[in-house]
């Protein structure tokens, strides 16, 4: 593991910078202590990287899970209450690692992820824009489009331009033209360039921007704009800050209810992420999904015992890692590490890194999980990819997360359906003989219920005076319906003087009697042939 050092140690570094804020601002959205939201990044990197297989996965506190967190806190009546939802939710993972149920994030569709890694990815920009130009309005970070009061993201963009913080949006733009030109020319120059990270720097010049404008008229910078990390005064407030769960009401039932709605959506998440990240990891390892369950159930029992928000593995630090080189899972636990000594030795520092800074990071990493090139690639695929990943996109930018990939998961359905519906025969029509019209209509491998309304309509379609050969040599399965629908067929064909042939690999039957007959099977039996 330390072999890859070189590049796993700039990688957690920058992975660092990324989940400082993510971490504050996810406990901020579901209304938990501040503190909360670092101790779950430091668990997710901790002890979640050390437990599970992932090379590049990385965990944390997961922005999906913020409005569960929320409601439950309130519902459970405190957020030591809250707490053993999340240890039992972690159990209970642990539990599905064991039944090995890591086989569930295999059943998404490819372009429902690449949907879920472009929209979370746009959410990403659209989320920062506010703090790169230091905007305070508060309805600017929210992204629901349908609000009573009618303000968000996008409703907020126009008023941004016109109530800019100098100070913010000068930081905030040296720092993504640093970033571009670091990504795009230094790091293709030295390698020094490749060994220090352009986060980093673009990190210390923010410090440095702070302290030199702090007073100015134009361009000082509010705290408001500002990372906000807890300052304790010593060890006892900082043993303080930790809260801890009342077992006292481990037997309500409420409890259990968020506990298995803690359970199931972070190992969703967690799943899809998975595959998310494995999809984008250049030397394409393969994460064991079980064992990823089982490593995130014991991060939730500890992050859940000493206060810590519910984790998951989270694909904005994963892309993060991804586009930082790392090359083991060194990267995540280092950044764990990064973390926990930030929170205990430098509070006071990285409450000076400006806002607006850490949203040129951001913008850089969702500007590489949403190229407009990917919409392109998307579009030339066809229309089967197209539209479960665009439906996926819309759905979690204009919903949330889950809503959008449920959406996009169900049309990808609907077209398997449909392609299913359309794939399980053809018509070939050949030649006209002896008066009538030669039609040979092949069925595929296998034909099931969900093709009997095409079936059924070319049957019905078919002219009269017709020699129909119907090819079964390569159909391996066909359902009861089927043979139902082709035995009422037998008799509409006599009276549309109809000749049917039936090739199988059994042989050559004419103007069969019964097709139940044929294939030598009871008539509510499903049958198979060989």
């Amino acid at each position: 593991m330390f072999k890859s050092i070189k590049n796993d140690l700039p990688a957690s570094i920058v992975v660092f910078f990324v989940a400082l804020p993510l971490c504050l601002g996810i406990a901020l959205a579901s209304g938990a202590p501040l503190f909360s939201g670092l101790i779950a990044g430091i668990v997710g990197g901790i002890v979640v990287g050390g437990l599970s297989g992932s090379k590049v996965g990385v965990s944390g506190p997961a922005a999906g899970l913020a409005a569960i967190v929320l409601t439950a806190i309130g519902s459970l009546g405190g957020y030591e209450n809250f707490l053993v939802a999340v240890v039992l939710g972690g159990i209970i993972q642990v539990i599905f690692g064991i039944l090995k149920a890591g086989v569930i994030g295999y059943y998404f569709p490819s372009s429902v992820i690449k949907g879920m890694l472009t929209g979370i990815g746009i959410i990403i920009i659209l989320k920062q824009i506010p703090n790169f130009f230091g905007y305070d309005e508060e309805s600017a970070w929210d992204l629901e489009f349908f609000e009573i009061d009618g303000g968000n993201t996008f409703s907020e963009l126009f008023r941004m331009l016109s109530n800019i913080q100098p100070g913010a949006l000068l930081i905030g733009v040296i720092s993504l033209l640093i970033l571009i030109f670091w990504d795009k020319v230094l790091s293709k120059k030295a390698k020094i360039f490749e060994i220090i990270p352009g986060p980093f720097v673009v990190v210390v010049l923010g410090i440095i921007f702070f302290s030199v404008t702090q007073g100015h008229e134009l361009f000082s910078i509010g705290t408001q704009h500002m990372v906000s990390v807890p300052i304790p005064e010593d060890v006892t407030s900082f043993l303080g800050q930790f809260s801890f769960p009342n077992f006292a009401i481990i037997l309500n039932h409420d409890v259990w209810i968020v506990a298995f709605t803690i359970a199931l959506v972070a190992s969703l998440e967690t799943l899809l992420s998975v595959e998310a990240s494995d999809k984008i990891d250049p030397d394409k390892n393969v994460t064991p999904t079980n064992r990823e369950l089982l490593a995130q159930g014991a991060g939730n029992i500890v992050s859940g015992l000493i206060g810590g928000l519910p984790i998951t593995q989270v694909i904005v630090r994963s892309s993060a890692n991804v586009q930082s080189g790392a090359k083991s899972k060194l990267s995540t636990i280092l950044h764990g590490f990064l973390l926990l000594i930030s929170v205990v030795l430098i509070p006071t520092l990285l409450n000076k890194i400006p806002l607006s800074v850490l949203a040129a990071v951001l913008l850089i990493v969702g500007f590489k999980l949403a190229k407009p090139s990917l919409f392109k690639k998307m579009y030339k695929l066809g229309w089967k990819q197209w539209v479960p990943f665009i439906a996926t996109v819309v759905g979690i930018v204009f919903t949330d997360l889950l809503v959008g990939i449920g959406l996009g998961l169900l049309v990808g359905i609907v077209v398997i359906l449909l392609k299913s519906y359309q794939n399980s025969h053809f018509l070939h029509i050949e030649d006209k003989s002896n008066g009538k019209h030669k039609i040979k209509m092949t069925l595929a491998e296998e034909v099931t219920f969900f093709n009997k309304g095409a079936i059924l309509k070319e049957l019905d379609s078919l002219p009269r005076d017709t020699y129909l050969e119907l090819d079964l040599i390569k159909t391996r399965y066909l359902d009861h319906d089927i043979i139902e629908i082709l035995e009422d067929f037998l008799f509409k064909a006599k009276e549309r003087n109809i000749d049917i042939n039936l090739v199988s690999k059994r042989g050559v039957v004419e103007n069969p009697s019964s097709f139940i007959k044929f294939f030598n099977e009871r008539p509510k039996s499903n049958l198979s042939l060989s």
